[in-house]
């Protein structure tokens, strides 16, 4: 029975087709229903059992995970609750703990750390691979330059321009945005990604009223805080009016360039903030009490 064990890892490159016992194409979830459908292959008996055996995560240390950022988010909300001054370290702590809860939590199923494709053999007489798999060596990526390695991904993550090359042969992309989606899927896929985006920077808005050494480092902080919490939604409205306006490639990586550029600039100096902050704390400050119940639970 395929399970959604099974989608994660055709999505890793799980399934491996071999032609005449040598190694082929890493397949694809599209080209794994073809080859069924047409009984170029037979269908992979692989178990969930099976996959997760491979996996080199569990439920146990996935568990121990959540549960270490539960107690931290339960700490921070119970020195709310008593009046006790929180930083801004902690606030930016928070951000990645609850992303991180998030990510544990949809990402359950996802097996591990998985080195070795399971073997699925072509079984057709009457028809080669070459007929329903193209191995072409076109890749439509503009040149980028020294700005590669940061745009490539973000390309081939949103799977814009038709810039994923078509010849993964025995490799997946890492970032992957060429899977073609229902328009509903998509949209949901874009709110999510959108809501996790702002989710993550309303959380760093927390600190919008904590004190601050100085008022510069306050209106930094807020200035980034609402940069990395808006960004995204700008950016999702430019993509659809430059479609809609068939704005050339050129455009897209300028006007995009910038957006990144803010946004890595605003995560820059809210990482700098959360620990520059930290240097005028009084000796009799809030932020270095314990409330009481909590030093009786041992910290995991």
């Amino acid at each position: 029975m395929w399970t959604e064990t099974h989608s994660f890892f055709v999505l890793m490159g799980g399934f491996m087709l071999y032609v005449d016992e040598k190694p082929y194409h890493t397949l694809q979830p599209d080209e794994v229903l073809m080859l069924i459908r047409d009984r170029c292959i037979d269908a992979p008996t692989l178990t969930a059992m099976q996959i997760h055996d491979r996996s080199k995560g569990n439920a146990i240390s996935k568990g121990l995970v959540i549960l270490q950022v539960a107690w931290f988010i339960m700490q921070l909300i119970t020195r709310a609750i008593y009046h006790l001054e929180t930083t801004q370290l902690e606030v930016g702590t928070l951000a990645f703990a609850v992303l991180n809860f998030l990510t544990y939590a949809v990402w359950w199923n996802k097996p591990l750390n998985v080195r070795c494709p399971h073997p699925v053999y072509w079984k057709s007489t009457e028809s080669r691979p070459d007929s329903y798999i193209d191995h072409s060596e076109r890749d439509e990526l503009p040149p980028l330059g020294i700005l590669a390695p940061v745009f490539r991904p973000i390309i081939e993550l949103t799977g814009l321009l038709s810039a994923v090359p078509t010849s993964r042969k025995l490799r997946v992309l890492t970032f992957d945005g060429s899977i073609k989606l229902e328009d509903l899927d998509t949209v949901v896929l874009l709110l999510a990604g959108l809501l996790m985006a702002t989710t993550f920077g309303g959380i760093h808005c927390m600190a919008w009223s904590f004190v601050f050494p100085t008022y510069l480092e306050h209106l930094l902080w807020r200035i980034s805080a609402v940069a990395i919490t808006c960004t995204p939604w700008p950016s999702l409205f430019t993509l659809f009016l430059f479609n809609d306006l068939n704005m050339p490639t050129v455009v897209y990586i300028v006007v995009y360039a910038l957006y990144v550029m803010l946004y890595v600039a605003a995560r820059a100096i809210l990482l700098v903030l959360m620990f520059t902050t930290l240097r005028d704390f009084p000796h009799d400050s809030d932020v270095f009490k314990v409330v009481l119940w909590t030093s009786l639970v041992p910290h995991l």
